[in-house]
């Protein structure tokens, strides 16, 4: 009989499994477009439900009919762009070249962070030939979300363009403004989901890497890895499964389906709010399927990077059951 052999337990990717250095990622890269326009937007992860649609996936079995698709729910409460940021690429990546900030930033800035706003803008007109990457600051306004707080996050999210030029113009339109869901993706539309996992603490090698459970014989112990590899190299290498970090990590779902856009949050939100969350009371998101982290996680959402070439129509959605 040949030697039964079965896949290692546990992938080797995504390491080190450590928690991340804060509740809501930065987003490093971004696809390539022509079309002059923001590419990436954020919001606050309310809850999960389900909606009545009709099938238009074209070779489904249930083409044409009603089903039921899992839905997550996003609260997006429109960003806030407080200024703009101009990169120029060097042998070591990408280097900060200047920055403009708005003078009337809002009150509740100074609850994250304190900052001196300066104005910049001539020095990055001067130097369009020197830039690479033109990224928005944008921060979030909780006060208009269901979830109860008053710090808002700061982070960036880049401009889309043929030049510098134009990403520059689009950019300083956009200073002091606004900006909301619809004016990043739409309905039918595919997204990259970007967030911080739940955490659930040090966890042992059967719950991280799904080691199987040994019998008693083995060393007296049940929940524990069978070896800790060869006698040569004379040390544990990092590949061995072992106990630590579960959860609280940086994880990119790609290839998300945005089902609708709505500007009522009444609409959807089920009486006395949704669980561990509370009322939308503005603009939200439905994307099919989950999305990485807890509730009231900071979720992002940029445009598919690698998008899936079945062309996906616009749902007609019979109804939301909250």
């Amino acid at each position: 009989m040949p030697e039964v052999k079965r896949p290692r337990r546990g992938s080797l990717a995504y390491y080190p499994r450590k928690r991340a250095k804060r509740i809501y990622p930065a987003i490093s890269t971004y696809p390539e477009t022509e079309k002059t326009k923001v590419l990436g937007f954020a919001g606050y992860k309310a809850g999960m439900t389900n909606a009545i649609l009709i099938d238009n996936r074209k070779g489904s079995p249930t083409f044409g009919q009603e089903i039921s698709v899992p839905v997550t729910v996003l609260d997006c409460p429109p960003l806030k762009v407080l200024g703009v940021r101009a990169y120029e690429k060097t042998a070591k990546g990408l280097r900060v070249l200047c920055e403009s900030w708005i003078k009337d930033l809002p009150k509740d800035i100074t609850r994250k962070v304190k900052i001196v706003p300066k104005e910049n803008l001539a020095k990055i007109e001067n130097s369009l030939d020197k830039i690479s990457n033109l990224r928005l600051i944008v921060s979030t306004q909780p006060r208009l979300s269901g979830i109860g707080k008053k710090k808002p996050e700061i982070f960036e999210t880049e401009v889309g363009g043929k030049n510098s030029k134009e990403k520059f113009e689009f950019a300083k339109s956009l200073l002091g403004k606004e900006i909301a869901a619809k004016d990043v993706t739409r309905e039918g539309e595919l997204v990259d989901v970007i967030a911080v996992t739940k955490g659930k603490g040090f966890a042992g090698p059967v719950k991280r890497f799904g080691v199987k459970i040994q019998v008693r014989h083995a060393k007296k112990k049940l929940r524990h890895v069978g070896t800790l590899g060869p006698e040569t190299p004379a040390r544990v290498l990092w590949s061995v499964p072992m106990a630590g970090q579960l959860g609280f990590q940086r994880r990119t779902e790609l290839n998300k389906r945005v089902l609708k856009i709505g500007e009522k949050g009444e609409e959807i939100t089920p009486k006395g709010g949704f669980t561990r969350y509370g009322i939308i009371k503005s603009n939200y998101i439905l994307l099919e399927g989950s999305v990485p982290g807890a509730k009231k996680r900071l979720i992002f959402l940029r445009p598919a990077i690698r998008p899936s070439k079945v062309k996906l129509l616009i749902p007609e959605i019979k109804e939301i059951i909250k």
